[in-house]
């Protein structure tokens, strides 16, 4: 059965929000509002560069050129990685690049990096963010607005639409 408009009515619709969030790091931080709000949680945690670091590395994997590519790394290098970055990230010491690697930049260089501050965030952060009143409070409010009296009156438009 679908609605006027080729979707379907059944109650499987796809996980939005604060839902989706809640089932991986993954689709959260392929939510705009999702990133918003983890990173507004990781700001209160003093750990903000770590979501934005992997932001950076995504970028990154799609930059083209190798002027900008340099460009690019030798930004990353500094804001993240290097002993005076002014939002250093916490990986293993062997992990740490040399600067002579910005040089020959590739699009995977921060990779395994990334994947460390992926991990520190999934199995850190990621939980005490679903706890948070961050979070909870997003979620009330997306709660509230498929409650409000707009949305159930659409519902009950529909209703009748498809029951006579």
């Amino acid at each position: 059965i679908n609605d006027g408009e080729g979707h379907p009515s059944s109650s499987h619709q796809p996980l939005k929000g604060t839902s989706k969030w809640a089932t991986s790091l993954e689709n959260l931080l392929e939510d705009p509002e999702g990133v918003k709000r983890f990173r507004e949680f990781l700001k209160k945690e003093f750990s903000e560069e770590n979501v934005l670091f992997w932001l950076a590395c995504e970028e990154f994997k799609k930059t083209q050129g190798k002027k900008q590519m340099q460009e690019k790394a030798k930004e990353i290098y500094m804001t993240f990685l290097s002993s005076k970055a002014s939002s250093q990230v916490n990986v293993e010491g062997q992990s740490r690049l040399s600067e002579t690697i910005l040089e020959t930049p590739h699009p995977l260089m921060f990779q395994k990096l990334q994947d460390q501050i992926f991990n520190l965030m999934k199995y850190d952060s990621y939980s005490r963010f679903l706890k948070s009143d961050i979070f909870l409070n997003h979620k009330k409010s997306e709660e509230q607005e498929e409650t409000s009296p707009e949305a159930q009156t659409a519902a009950k438009r529909a209703s009748r639409i498809y029951n006579t």
